[in-house]
């Protein structure tokens, strides 16, 4: 009987993970050779970057072209199995670039680290208690990474907020710590757990929940491009993507798939370059909703001019070193390319990434609809999904999109048809 229960399953080799993993799925040998093979990044590192490894998997690896950020030209790496998304963020970059390209600015990388604590008497006395300890919550905090605090980072400030929940009143202890070019979820959770016990010994109550919040609303990228009328399309244009704009404004079901658009990008320079997507996806998503609605990522409006002009505004909880963006090879290689030099650069460049890909969409459904440049892509991939290899798939594809059915079905008949043609 097939068990996923396997005791010590962590302590085997990869070849013997690998065994266990055939048996249970019924994997064929040439299917365990495909988990096997490996691209740039080698079974044993990713052995030491996660648990339990089989084998890696792999996505496209593309290059977003025609950014020009701040005055500097960018060559984006973008990781994403979508199609249409590059090529998409590549035409939307060169649109911008008649009226000087992205300016774009963030924040300073302030990252917050919760510390749930319960059971207080008097949440307000034990709230100014703590704020009156301040400096030595921080100074204890600092004491966990030295060198950050070298570097210009570390524990800055330490805010108290009253919350009245499902299980009681709770305080939550905010420490903003400043994580510099890292990412910095780990030195925030080891310097809140650090701190536990001295505010549990002047606030009373228990520390519970102690870890960093993925709502980065102090670590914040902003981009801003304006689109030329007579480059996008004229007036009508303009006005449709403005039209479409505020259908998700008005709408939550609209606004989720428009902000999905600007993760795209986003998320795909995150994947390139070793960052963790879950966490920008968490926090992007909870920032559109502070208000207490959900609202779009972006603003688009129209100039004096009659220009369209976009503005994001978007957590970036982003870093240069540590993790897999130390570890993992092509992030490594993606960074170089980019060429950032810091944490906040690479944040810039993220929001102005995700503007363009939210623009291009937005653009595609006013003037031609999503599907029609999106599924002259996807007509490769049912080609090659169907069998078809090298040039044939772009025959196939081809042959799809004349006749607009493009079904995995009709893609097997032509496909069948080239073969015995020869």
């Amino acid at each position: 009987m097939r068990t996923s229960r396997i005791p010590g399953f962590y302590k085997l080799s990869v070849d013997e993970r690998l065994e266990r993993v055939k048996e249970f799925a019924g994997l064929t040998d040439e299917e365990v050779e495909l988990l096997r093979r490996t691209g740039a990044l080698e079974i044993e590192q990713a052995n030491r970057m996660v648990e339990n490894v089989v084998g890696t998997t792999e996505l496209p690896l593309g290059i977003a072209t025609n950014f020009l950020i701040n005055g500097r030209d960018y060559l984006v790496p973008m990781a994403i199995e979508e199609p249409s998304v590059i090529a998409a963020a590549s035409n939307a970059a060169k649109m911008a670039r008649e009226r000087g390209g992205f300016q774009a600015e963030s924040t300073d990388p302030i990252m917050i680290g919760q510390i749930q604590l319960l059971g207080v008497r008097d949440p307000y006395k034990a709230e100014e208690v703590i704020l009156s300890n301040k400096e030595e919550i921080i100074k204890i905090a600092n004491e966990q990474d030295p060198l950050l605090a070298k570097l210009g980072g570390g524990a800055r400030d330490v805010e108290v907020r009253i919350l009245d929940s499902p299980a009681g009143r709770m305080i939550v202890v905010h420490l903003l710590v400043d994580t510099r070019d890292a990412m910095g979820a780990n030195i925030v959770n080891t310097m809140v757990e650090a701190v536990s016990p001295f505010i549990e010994r002047i606030a009373g109550g228990d520390a519970h929940f102690r870890i960093v919040s993925n709502l980065a609303t102090r670590r914040l990228a902003r981009a801003r491009a304006v689109f030329a009328k007579e480059a996008i399309g004229g007036e009508e244009v303009v006005d449709g993507i403005l039209q479409g704009y505020a259908f998700a404004v008005a709408d939550p079901y609209r606004c989720a798939t428009h902000n999905k658009g600007v993760m795209n990008g986003v998320v795909a320079v995150a994947l390139a370059t070793g960052n963790d997507s879950r966490a920008l996806e968490a926090g992007a998503h909870a920032y559109a909703a502070r208000s207490g609605r959900y609202q779009p990522l972006t603003r688009w409006e129209k100039n004096e001019d009659g220009d369209l002009v976009g503005e994001i505004e978007l957590p970036v909880a982003v870093g240069i070193i540590g993790g897999a963006t130390g570890a993992h090879p092509v992030a490594k290689v993606s960074l170089k390319i980019l060429g950032v030099k810091t944490a906040r650069e690479l944040g810039e460049v993220m929001a102005a990434v995700g503007l363009a890909q939210n623009f291009a969409a937005m653009r595609a459904i006013a003037v031609e609809g999503i599907q029609r440049g999106h599924m002259k892509l996807h007509a490769r991939n049912i080609a090659a999904m169907v069998g078809a290899r090298g040039e044939t798939i772009d025959r196939v594809a081809e042959q799809l999109v004349r006749e607009g059915r493009i079904r995995a079905d009709r893609a097997k008949e032509i496909l069948e048809e080239l073969q015995r043609r020869g």
